[in-house]
């Protein structure tokens, strides 16, 4: 992917005219098979240690099968102690391995000519789970997998490497493409441009960030076949909310909540504790103002 995303930014280049070049990575994702060097970056038993427990009182319909990484209910394979930190140990690995291919796109970014005009973004398509709450892959609404890095590069940038704790979604990146580029505005987009906090990284745009995914987590739509809940998701400054809604119905037949204090851990679903009552009101406003009916 790297060598021929090389390839193709030379013949824009040499076209002189502006581009848009989406370079898609499949690693880190599984199979965690990057070459040994990468592996030797890293000491095993140094790695952040795994505590594979469900959060205390979450629902079972917050889980799933595992299937991307442990194989279909049938052929389904329960991993050892030692199987575990290897393929965690193999995550690490397949990181690396991106990041020494993105630099390679980005060294022949250098050489072009066109840097110093051009707009760079790094982003995750979803998080990841290695074992954490007994979970592999992707296909939740915990923390791990509904939070996705994103780094946005501008050309002559004022806060370049700052971070920020504004919210920001996937639906945000065209429009923030368009702002920046001087573009004509899209009606009727769900996302906002995030042009202000990369002016001013203590800016925000919007109060919270939302989540969907269904269970079961894979369904055979070709043979016609309905979930059976949907997980919609709201993530605020305060806490994470879940609810599990019926498909059919809408009705919430689950409801989890996590304080940010206990993020990304998410040990324990504080749904009833009135210490958090006030930011689960808030919370449970925001997502059915932007959920009020269930959306398949």
């Amino acid at each position: 992917v790297a060598a021929e995303a090389v390839r193709v930014l030379g013949e824009v280049k040499r076209a002189g005219a502006p581009f848009l070049l989406a370079v898609g990575f499949w690693k880190p994702h599984a199979p965690f098979n990057a070459p040994k060097k990468y592996w030797d970056l890293y000491d095993r038993a140094k790695l952040p240690p795994l505590e594979p427990r469900r959060p205390l009182g979450a629902p079972e319909v917050a889980f799933h099968d595992s299937r991307e990484i442990l194989g279909l209910p049938d052929a389904r394979v329960t991993p050892t102690a030692e199987e575990m930190a290897e393929m965690r140990h193999g995550y690490f690995a397949n990181i690396s391995y991106m990041d020494a291919q993105i630099g390679k796109v980005l060294d022949a970014l250098d050489r072009s000519g066109v840097a110093e005009r051009t707009i760079i973004v790094f982003v995750g398509d979803h998080g990841y789970h290695l074992g954490e709450h007994t979970l592999w892959g992707k296909t939740s609404t915990f923390e791990l997998d509904a939070r996705v890095p994103l780094m946005i590069a501008t050309p002559g940038g004022r806060h370049a490497g700052k971070r920020t704790v504004a919210f920001a979604e996937l639906v945000d990146l065209f429009p923030t493409l368009v702002d920046l580029c001087g573009l004509p505005k899209a009606a009727g987009l769900d996302g906002l441009s995030l042009k202000p906090v990369l002016t001013n990284p203590a800016a925000t745009v919007k109060p919270a960030a939302f989540t969907q995914h269904p269970r079961p987590a894979y369904f055979d739509r070709e043979a016609d076949k309905q979930p059976k809940a949907m997980g919609c998701s709201v993530r605020t400054a305060q806490v994470r909310y879940t609810e599990w809604r019926d498909w059919k119905t809408g009705e919430a037949i689950a409801r989890e909540l996590y304080a940010e204090a206990d993020q990304p851990a998410e040990t324990r679903n504080v749904i009833d504790d009135p210490k958090f009552a006030s930011a689960q009101r808030e919370a449970e406003a925001l997502l059915r103002a932007r959920f009020p009916k269930l959306t398949h």
